[in-house]
């Protein structure tokens, strides 16, 4: 596959591309600026300078079309959006970057026919509303849609226009909804919290996660397998599908995490506050249609996040500015994509 990936130099991006050049595929990133931090954090040298940037914006759909056809591209995935507090701050450049720019991509390969054999784009849990408003058990991908935020609403406006575009054009897409994505590299958003724990663990400092109650927590690369898979398998529709990694509350989080290692009960504390997103959400469609996908049980996951954050440590190379960083406000619930 010749993919590209718009955002891709944020953290989920970062582990598909490590997961792509794995599978033996190419791939570029169109971004704003070149910015390869992250995959410096996960991949030898070597493989990091094989990354093609190509700038632009993605709401130019002209220069995203040219990227398209310069490089011969097969298959697309769009990851760049703006975040929860950005687009508080300013929704018309939210819905400008998150809901225009979607529509962008969407055109650009309508526009190219036969060229692209496959869109998977970031949606979010966010999409949906507190879990006081819905049933108990396992949520399906098709109810009721409550967000609370713009950025939730916009996002549920790409999905309503990505299953538009199937029943107008023909033109298939999957969108997938990550909840708490956690492994080397998350270093923004209100969820970021269990893996900046993490990272101070493995160097020894003190840290006090904000919230508490449930949440779904994802293995970064569970997440980008994923993406990945959905590149490959054969698919026909538009569909968005819920993620799910392990649902539990963050007393079971910091369980795990002293599982692991047993200094963390003197160095780890957390809230109580249960953030407004519904949590325990169902992948049973996603399984079904373009399945089976891995599952990193959540001390797995914590371990091998935990000896990445201690290797670049030794290598002097971990970046720990994100835990001196003000966190965000309450409300504030943000997603990966860059």
């Amino acid at each position: 596959m010749r993919v590209l990936i718009t955002g891709g130099y944020g953290f989920i991006g970062a582990w598909i591309i490590r997961n792509l050049f794995a599978g033996g595929h190419q791939v570029w990133v169109y971004d704003l600026r070149e910015d390869s931090r992250r995959l410096k954090d996960i991949m030898p040298t070597e493989e990091v300078k094989k990354v093609t940037f190509v700038p632009g914006d993605v709401t130019n759909q002209q220069l995203f079309q040219k990227a398209l056809v310069d490089h011969q591209i097969t298959h697309v995935i769009h990851l760049a959006g703006l975040q929860v507090p950005t687009c508080r701050a300013n929704p018309v450049l939210g819905a400008t970057v998150n809901v225009v720019g979607t529509l962008s991509v969407f055109e650009a390969i309508r526009g190219l026919g036969d060229q692209i054999k496959r869109l998977v784009y970031a949606s979010t849990a966010a999409v949906f509303g507190p879990p006081d408003k819905y049933p108990s058990g396992p949520l399906a991908d098709n109810v009721q849609l409550m967000p609370a935020t713009h950025y939730g609403h916009f996002k549920v406006c790409n999905e309503g226009n990505a299953a538009v575009y199937y029943q107008d054009f023909g033109q298939s897409s999957i969108g997938l909804r990550p909840w708490t994505v956690y492994g080397v590299g998350r270093d923004l958003g209100m969820t970021s919290e269990p893996t900046k724990a993490i990272k101070s663990v493995a160097i020894g400092r003190k840290y006090h996660i904000t919230y508490g109650g449930l949440q779904d927590l994802q293995f970064v690369d569970d997440v980008a397998k994923t993406f990945v898979q959905c590149l490959e398998k054969p698919y026909q529709g538009a569909k968005s599908y819920n993620l799910r990694g392990a649902v539990v509350d963050i007393q079971t989080f910091y369980a795990a995490l002293c599982k692991v290692d047993p200094t963390a009960k003197q160095l780890v504390t957390h809230g109580d506050r249960q953030l407004a997103i519904a949590y325990d959400l169902d992948d049973a469609a996603l399984q079904r249609d373009l399945g089976p996908f891995p599952l990193t049980s959540l001390e797995d996951g914590i371990r091998q996040t935990l000896e990445m954050f201690r290797q670049l440590a030794k290598e002097d190379r971990l970046d720990t500015s994100d835990l001196d960083a003000a966190p965000p406000p309450p409300t504030a619930i943000q997603r990966d994509e860059p």
